[in-house]
């Protein structure tokens, strides 16, 4: 499967938001033309796509992990930034 321009557009951004001079909620409605919700839903699919994973894998790796860190803590019971 081939990533869509849109796709590959979301993964550079995820890649490159921290050195842009503006806020990354900024740069998604800006660059992408979408708000910041729909483009974490798009991201939270995308990262499963093995395409994905082909085009940037260390970003790919770094989210996966990060998601599956927030589920474990969720199902722990905990919230975010508040551990033992």
């Amino acid at each position: 499967m081939v990533l869509s321009e849109r796709d590959r557009a979301i993964l550079d951004l995820e890649r490159e938001w921290r050195l842009l001079p503006t806020s990354k909620a900024t740069a998604i409605r800006t660059r992408l033309g979408i708000s910041p919700t729909r483009y974490y839903a798009l991201l939270d699919v995308l990262i499963d796509d093995p395409a994905a994973a082909l085009h940037d894998p260390l970003v790919v790796r770094r989210l996966r992990r990060s998601r599956a860190e927030r589920r474990r803590l969720r199902a722990e019971g905990r919230r975010l930034g508040h551990g033992p």
